[in-house]
């Protein structure tokens, strides 16, 4: 809703008397509900959330699972770690470029550093994601005293690569981010693809000096690695960190390729560091990296996530250490690599300065980045395979037992995909004032409770003249993007281009037609208005997303509207255009209690929507960065989510010119959604509406389903 046009919804408001609905106190509500929203989340989030977060027990497979460190590595030989060769003066130092199998398609890259003499043992040294290993010089160090020495390239900060120049969509994402946007909806993470590099390498270094020792050294990201890398292989006996380690409160300000889903609630720093039991961990207190943000936006290069990196306190680093060791971790605080030389059994000698010339490295950082793309792209392609095999072990859907037969799958959805907030620690409260008028319906601005600061907003539209024990059917009808509840409903005239509009156009007054005809009309408020992507990365780290209050808040309506006189309960339905057809089919298939599910431009095949490398639509060339779900490719696309609606009726209304994708991903990912209602028998419970315009409502075949499923007895 443009600013004008909330100016004039407001000082209409000042004309009306402001009476309450029967059984709610008045609303004093001043400002912006939406803003007050918003703000109010992100509090609670940072102050609440923390202490309400259901924790679940943190070992080792699950830091493994929440990092994506999950793919079979592949098993490979002397000759194949050795690849192209560097200057003939470093090889006859011991230096050589490498490059060794991860698993299929992907390998590892960057040098190897032989030692003078037998080996005392191997280490992977892994530099920051913006430094070469030939700039390395803790890995020449290290070589120096004796140890074989692997060093990796990390994908780095750039965006060269960022995109797909042959679609013509390259973004300003740093390569790291640009990764983690494709591999989050797959279960995968930047983070756990270069802990599987780091893992192949020390599965080579173990079987080439058996029984020697195997250690890992970082630093900045390469730190991070070497961290997580350590607590998931028992095989490395001593690990440093440096310039990383510390606690992660501030997690949410940092890059959005540092984001794991569930990390603060099942892990901090000390709790990854309590895994390693009794082997060495070393922590150096050397500042991080600086990151200022993402590479600078300029033309055809948007769409980056905000974040940045800074230092951690030496202080905050000692007392995270403390932490660990109050959970028998065997943790030391250290400065520089002499000990780690000492803890592997070496003697350290003088540092190393100089530098290596650069192997190839812009060539090398493509390769490193395409092959991941590459591997990412064929998990989202081969994602629906996976999700069938997946719900085919719920057995063939039978009408009288489904529900039961997919309880575990609307668990799984709702705790590990979506995230279920804590039970709400606030009665309700309602708080309603009568603010709108229309000829045929009174509209009700309604506020309800659910934690400090965290509240339900929407505007309830009542019909007017409802009789003495008539109870109506509800329609819940859901804005999109930026929205508001007012814009579906009494648009002033409003001009565009040189042109007066009477009506929000994308909405065609839908909320107000549905009154017309006799539907109570609810129009929710949602939290994605205004800067609200930070309460995703807010969120995430704790196992929740945006859904997880937007469910909440729907569990608080329902319970509230069900307990009005003048509305049936039992005729409950939910219409959702764009974001809000997104909460189409994640919300009313988790909530029994609404009968009757409608999403309007956004049904898609949400998998390659979210993460196709060859699509132009998806969401990886978006600035929308909260958009990635945690696993969702191996657990529900649009049309699992939709077989938890079954068997009550769902509906797509999808404008041929729509641009959040095509009508032929549409139709296959509906095609299944088909098929599934016919098999159970119940197929007039389902339909598809296609109609020659764009992103908006139409209003046609929507407005004969709600009226066929919830039966109003007004016309």
């Amino acid at each position: 809703m443009t600013m004008r046009a909330w100016v004039a919804l407001c000082g209409a408001m000042l004309g009306l008397r402001g009476q309450s609905l029967p059984g709610t106190e008045p609303l004093t509500l001043t400002g912006d509900p939406a803003k007050a929203m918003v703000e109010g989340m992100g509090r609670w989030l940072e102050r609440d959330g923390p202490r309400l977060a259901r924790r679940r027990p943190g070992d080792v497979e699950r830091l493994r699972t929440i990092l994506g460190a999950v793919d079979q590595r592949v098993a490979f030989g002397e000759r194949e770690v050795v690849g192209n060769l560097a200057r003939p003066a470093e090889r006859a130092a011991g230096v050589r470029a490498v490059r060794w199998p991860v698993f299929e398609g992907v390998h590892g890259e960057g040098l190897l550093f032989e030692p003078v003499g037998e080996s005392r043992g191997g280490v992977v040294a892994l530099p920051d994601a913006d430094g070469a290993p030939e700039r390395f010089a803790v890995a020449r160090q290290l070589a120096a005293a004796g140890f074989t020495v692997v060093a990796p390239v990390l994908i780095d900060r750039a965006d060269t690569w960022s995109g797909n120049a042959a679609i013509g969509r390259m973004t300003n994402q740093p390569h790291r981010e640009f990764l983690y946007r494709m591999a989050f909806p797959m279960g995968r993470h930047i983070i756990g693809y270069e802990v599987q590099k780091v893992l192949a390498a020390v599965d080579w270094l173990a079987r080439r000096n058996p029984g020697r020792p195997v250690g890992l050294w970082g630093y900045g990201e390469g730190g991070l690695i070497a961290l997580y890398a350590g607590a998931l292989e028992p095989r490395v006996a001593v690990t440093e960190v440096s310039g990383y380690f510390g606690p992660r409160a501030g997690l949410a300000e940092e890059p959005i390729y540092r984001n794991v889903w569930t990390l603060l609630r099942d892990f901090g720093d000390a709790e990854v560091a309590a895994l390693y039991g009794g082997r060495r961990l070393l922590i150096d207190p050397a500042p991080g990296p600086s990151v200022d943000g993402p590479p600078a936006e300029r033309a055809g290069r948007r769409g980056a996530a905000p974040g940045r990196l800074r230092p951690v306190p030496a202080a905050a680093v000692r007392a995270e250490v403390e932490r660990a060791r109050a959970m028998g971790a065997s943790v030391e605080l250290v400065g520089g690599a002499g000990e780690f030389i000492r803890a592997m059994g070496g003697t350290p000698g003088r540092e190393v300065s100089g530098a290596i010339a650069l192997v190839e490295a812009d060539e090398r950082m493509q390769r490193q980045f395409l092959e991941l793309v590459r591997f990412t792209e064929r998990l989202v392609r081969g994602s629906q395979r996976l999700r069938d095999a997946d719900w085919a072990k719920a057995g063939k859907p039978a009408l009288g037992t489904w529900r039961e037969q997919s309880a575990s799958y609307r668990e799984r959805v709702w705790d590990d995909v979506i995230g279920r907030l804590p039970a709400p620690a606030a009665a309700p409260g309602p708080r309603t004032r009568l603010s709108y008028r229309g000829q045929h319906w009174d509209g009700y601005e309604v506020t309800l409770d659910l934690f400090p600061e965290v509240f339900a907003y929407g505007v309830l539209l009542v019909p007017k003249g409802i009789r003495p024990g008539e109870r109506l059917p509800v329609v819940v009808a859901q804005h999109g993007l930026q929205g508001r509840p007012q814009d579906l409903f009494l648009q002033p005239e409003v001009e565009r281009n040189g042109t007066a509009y009477s009506g929000f156009h994308y909405y065609q007054n839908i909320a107000e037609r549905l009154a017309d005809r006799g539907f109570v009309v609810y129009v929710p408020q949602n939290p994605y208005t205004g800067e609200f992507r930070q309460l995703v990365r807010q969120a995430n780290p704790w196992g929740w997303s945006l859904y997880s209050f937007i469910l909440a808040q729907n569990e608080r309506v329902l319970d509230w509207l069900g307990r009005l006189a003048f509305v049936d309960e039992r005729r409950i339905g939910f219409y959702g255009l764009s974001y809000g057809g997104k909460v189409a089919v994640r919300i009313p298939p988790l909530l029994e209690r609404y009968a009757v599910s409608i999403c309007s431009g956004d049904f898609n095949e949400w998998v390659y929507k979210l993460a196709a490398y060859e699509e132009p639509f998806s969401y990886i060339f978006s600035g929308e960065y909260e958009m990635p779900e945690w696993n969702l490719g191996q657990v529900a696309s649009h049309a699992e989510m939709v077989y938890l609606m079954a068997p009550r009726p769902f509906m797509v209304e999808r404008g041929h010119d729509d641009g959040v994708g095509t009508d032929e991903w549409v139709a296959h990912e509906y095609a299944r959604v088909q098929r599934f209602y016919d098999k159970l028998g119940i197929g007039d419970r389902t339909r598809i509406e296609y109609f020659d315009g764009p992103h908006q409502i139409h209003g046609v075949g929507t407005v004969e389903f709600l009226i066929r499923f919830l039966e109003p007895s007004r016309r």
